[in-house]
């Protein structure tokens, strides 16, 4: 798609590189049949071609407008889209220019720029936990909505801190520990069970992925920095061999430090080494379905896994949880459309209810056909967005692998 771009942006490196990335796409729309925001809306516009053709407008001068924003911030920035592209279009990539962008030129509402700096803020301060510690006591009080995203508090249980030759570095990031503690401790046991020494690590923070996908990308580049230099001493000193993440969403951010902060020469190399060192969880299942072998106490019924889609569209991680649990002994399966977004996104849940809870009905409509005993995923978010619209339980795979160890030991 060829696009002039306008003598206003010919400075800015993000714009240079999105007029680069549009020359791919052919505009052939086949991204519009995997885009979970054009499956509801059916609108040519809330589809990754209707988004590129904006930003292309954008780019060439022509002035963005309340609607443009609009039709941008209901993207739910799967990237499903790349996975379906013939022409390998990074759509993820055009649209943070566009959006960063619009977020210059289109002044948001007061009560919009508030509800954003709120998530942004909240959800990473460190009073965050208290705060939800609080809601579930206030849970009848609350709206229904709001109550079924505080998740429910499944005790995490005590951290085996066996000492081993292998040592990874698990970040505690920021929402993960206040909804979902035991996902970290049910991964420190689950390692220690194979060989594997978990370190905590409470420094920097948030990973930034929140900051960036509500187009703050200054804080969220901030935030980056913090988390290098506080992870920097145990990987330059060999103390780690990688920094595990078990929530997708944060791992993909983590992998992307690299891009992200190319430009900055005092971060770029040191940004390279802890993207080349971070590693999903799902990359050690091969070593964990070999070590739990014949391990676990067996359990009947199907589990279904729900990809996520910054596993399998931003990683490009696909089938290791599944063949890892088959390993193990479970009756696991995929449920038809898994590589259709369940509308959690981050923040989107929040922002944009509609569209979120329409893409849960969905998606626990095809869970609900195969009858699971429980669902599980790969990150925090899809599993408190699901376990929303259930009944039945849902929890990270390393959740359910921890689960059989424990039955196994009595």
């Amino acid at each position: 798609m060829h696009t002039d771009l306008h003598p206003t942006f010919a400075a800015d490196p993000a714009a240079n590189e999105a007029v680069e990335l549009l020359k791919q796409c052919v505009h052939c729309g086949f991204c519009n049949a995997t885009c979970p925001s054009y499956q509801v809306l059916g609108d040519e516009l809330d589809g990754p071609r209707g988004r590129i053709w904006q930003i292309r407008q954008l780019l060439e001068g022509e002035a963005p407008t309340r609607e443009t924003q609009l039709h941008l911030d209901r993207c739910l920035t799967c990237r499903s889209c790349e996975s379906t592209c013939p022409s390998g279009v990074e759509y993820g990539r055009i649209v943070e220019a566009g959006r960063a962008l619009v977020e210059e030129q289109v002044a948001r509402p007061a009560g919009e720029r508030a509800r954003r700096w709120l998530l942004k803020e909240g959800l990473t301060s460190p009073a965050f936990a208290a705060a939800v510690g609080i809601g579930r006591l206030l849970r009848p009080m609350l709206p229904k909505s709001l109550g079924a995203k505080l998740g429910s508090a499944r005790p995490a249980g005590p951290w085996r801190r066996r000492r081993h030759r292998r040592k990874v570095l698990l970040p505690q990031g920021c929402v993960q520990p206040a909804l979902a503690p035991r996902i970290d401790a049910a991964t420190a046991r689950v390692l220690d069970a194979i060989g594997i020494e978990v370190v905590p690590h409470r420094g920097g923070g948030c990973c930034g992925a929140l900051h960036f996908h509500l187009d703050d990308q200054p804080s969220a580049l901030d935030r980056m920095r913090a988390n290098i230099d506080a992870w920097w001493p145990l990987l330059e000193s060999g103390a780690v061999e990688s920094i595990v993440s078990n929530a997708s969403g944060c791992g993909a951010m983590l992998a992307d430090y690299a891009r992200h902060l190319g430009h900055d020469p005092a971060y770029a190399d040191k940004a390279a080494r802890v993207g080349a060192a971070v590693r999903d969880l799902s990359a050690l299942m091969p070593e964990i379905a070999t070590g739990l072998a014949g391990r676990l106490a067996p359990r009947a019924g199907v589990v279904a896994f729900h990809p996520p889609c910054t596993l399998q569209h931003g990683l490009k991680t696909r089938d290791v949880v599944e063949q890892g649990l088959a390993r193990l002994g479970s009756d696991v399966r995929r449920p038809a459309e898994s590589h259709l977004c369940c509308g959690s996104a981050g923040s989107y849940s929040v922002l944009q209810p509609g569209i979120a809870d329409a893409l849960r009905e969905r998606k626990i409509g095809h869970l609900e056909q195969l009858d699971p005993v429980v669902v599980t995923s790969a990150n925090v978010g899809c599993i408190g967005h699901l376990q929303a619209g259930t009944e039945r339980p849902v929890m990270h795979w390393i959740e359910w692998i921890d689960d059989g160890l424990a039955a196994a030991a009595g």
